[in-house]
C-alpha cells in the first residue's frame, strides 16, 4: 500500500503540467473562501449569542455541527474523487456551501442557523478531499510541499478575512451574505478548471486504478499514514477550538478595548493572516529542503514546530499585557502554520496515486471526528463549568502531544518510503 517514490522518480515528470498554475490559483482562492465562510461565525458569535439567547455550550454547537457533517461526508467525497472528474465535485461543492452561507444570514432561529452550517459541511466535503489530489497530479513530487503550502496559505488568510468580515459588517447576518458572493463566482469558474490525469506526475508505473477493498486493506497497514493522521488530529483539536473561542476570550476575559470591540477581531485577524502566511510559506520552503536531505524531513520539522508552539499557546493566556499576549499568539500561529504543507504532502506521498482522494477524505474524517468536531463544544462546556481562560490553557496539551506523534510519524515515514540516494 505504501508508495514507492524512488521507483518512479526517474520516469516521473520533473516540471509542472502546462496548465498547473491556473488550476492552483482557482483551488487556492476557493480554499480562501472556504475558511472565510467557516470563521465568519466565530467573529460574529457575541452578536449571535445576544440575538438567539444561547449559552457557550450551545454556541460551540455552531462549530461542532459543521465539522461533524463535513467529516462524515469527506470519505464519500474522496471515494467519488478517485472515480469521477474531480473538478465537478469541486464546482458543485463550492456552489452548495456558498448558497448555505448566504442562507445562514437568513436564519431567524438558532435551529435554522445550525441546519445552514450543516449544509456548508456537505459542500466543503466535496472539495476538501479532492483538491490536494488534483494538485499532486499537476506538480512533481519535488515541488509538492511548497505548492501545497501555497494552497494552504488560504487557511490563515481566509480565516483572518472571516474574523474581520464577521466583526466589520453589522448586523451580523450581512457578513454571511457578503461571504457567499465570491464562492458562487469561484464555483462557476471551477467548471472550466483543467482535470489532470491521475498519476501524471508519478511516473508510468503509478497505478491509476485500485480495487477499493485492496486499497482499504493496504491503508490500514500504512503506519506512516496513521501516525501523521494522529498528530494532525491532536493539532486540529486544539487550534480548531482556539480559533472558535479566542476572539470571544479576548473581549470577555481580557476585556480588551471594550470601547471598540471590533478592534479585537481586526487585530486577531491581522495576526492570523501575517503569522499564518509567513509560517505556511516558510514551512513549504523548509519542508522541501528537508525532504530532499532525508525522507520525512518535512514531517520532522512539523513535529518540532508543534513542540515549540505548545508553551507559546499557554503563555498567550497568562501574559498580562495586551501586546505581549498578541505576540505570544503570533509566534504560536507561525509555528503551527509551518505544518500545513509538510503534513499534507506526507499524506499524499505515502499512499498510492489511485487512493489519494479517499486517503485524504479518511484523514479529514479522523482529524475532525477526534479534533475540532468536539473541541468547540468541549471548550464551551469547560468555560461554563470553570472559565474560558482555563479551557484555553488546557489546549496546549494536545499540541504538545501532536508534536511528539509527528516526530514518530517522521521515523515511520522514512522506513515506509526509503529513497535511493
Amino acid at each position: 500500500m505504501n508508495a514507492s517514490p524512488a521507483a518512479n522518480s526517474a520516469a516521473a515528470p520533473a516540471t509542472p503540467a502546462a496548465n498547473a498554475g491556473f488550476a492552483l490559483f482557482i483551488l487556492t482562492l476557493i480554499n480562501l473562501v472556504n475558511y472565510l465562510d467557516r470563521y465568519i461565525v466565530a467573529a460574529a458569535l457575541p452578536d449571535i449569542q445576544k440575538e438567539f439567547g444561547i449559552n457557550d455550550t450551545q454556541s460551540g454547537l455552531l462549530g461542532t455541527v459543521f465539522i461533524v457533517v463535513f467529516m462524515l461526508a469527506s470519505p464519500l467525497g474522496g471515494f467519488l474523487g478517485d472515480r469521477m472528474p474531480r473538478k465537478l465535485l469541486v464546482a458543485g461543492g463550492v456552489l452548495l456551501w456558498s448558497l448555505a452561507t448566504g442562507s445562514s444570514g437568513l436564519a431567524t432561529t438558532f435551529l435554522a442557523l445550525l441546519v445552514a452550517r450543516a449544509v456548508i459541511g456537505i459542500g466543503e466535503a466535496g472539495y476538501g478531499a479532492v483538491a490536494p489530489s488534483i494538485i499532486s497530479d499537476l506538480y512533481p513530487r519535488e515541488l509538492r510541499t511548497r505548492v501545497l503550502a501555497f494552497f494552504y496559505i488560504a487557511i490563515p488568510v481566509g480565516s483572518a478575512l472571516g474574523y474581520v468580515l464577521g466583526d466589520a459588517l453589522k448586523p451580523w447576518n450581512h457578513a454571511f451574505f457578503a461571504g457567499a458572493v465570491p464562492g458562487l463566482l469561484l464555483g462557476t469558474m471551477a467548471f472550466f478548471m483543467p482535470e489532470p490525469k491521475r498519476g501524471a506526475m508519478d511516473g508510468p508505473d503509478a497505478a491509476v486504478k485500485l480495487p477499493f477493498l485492496v486499497g482499504l486493506k493496504g491503508l490500514g497497514k500504512n503506519a506512516a499514514f496513521w501516525a501523521t493522521t494522529a498528530g494532525y488530529t491532536l493539532m486540529t483539536f486544539s487550534i480548531g477550538g482556539l480559533g472558535f473561542w479566542m476572539p470571544t476570550y479576548l473581549v470577555r476575559e481580557r476585556q480588551l478595548w471594550l470601547e471598540s470591540p471590533g478592534k479585537v477581531g481586526f487585530v486577531f485577524g491581522a495576526i492570523t493572516a501575517v503569522a499564518g502566511l509567513t509560517g505556511t510559506l516558510a514551512g513549504g520552503w523548509l519542508g522541501d529542503r528537508l525532504d530532499r536531505k532525508r525522507e520525512g524531513g518535512g514531517l520532522w520539522m512539523s513535529g518540532i514546530g508543534l513542540l515549540l508552539a505548545a508553551p507559546c499557546m499557554y503563555l498567550a493566556v497568562n501574559l498580562k499585557g495586551t501586546w505581549p499576549t498578541f505576540a505570544a499568539i503570533a509566534v504560536a500561529q507561525f509555528l503551527i502554520f509551518l505544518n500545513s504543507g509538510p503534513i499534507n504532502a506526507a499524506i499524499v506521498n505515502c499512499v498510492p496515486t489511485a487512493f489519494r482522494a479517499f486517503a485524504m477524505g479518511l484523514n479529514v474524517l479522523f482529524i475532525h471526528m477526534l479534533g475540532d468536531a468536539i473541541s468547540p463544544t468541549l471548550i464551551g462546556s469547560i468555560a461554563d463549568a470553570a472559565n474560558l481562560r482555563t479551557a484555553i490553557e488546557l489546549n496546549a496539551i494536545p499540541v504538545l502531544l501532536g508534536g511528539l506523534t509527528l516526530l514518530l510519524g517522521a521515523r515511520m515515514f522514512r522506513e515506509a518510503v526509503p529513497r535511493t540516494r
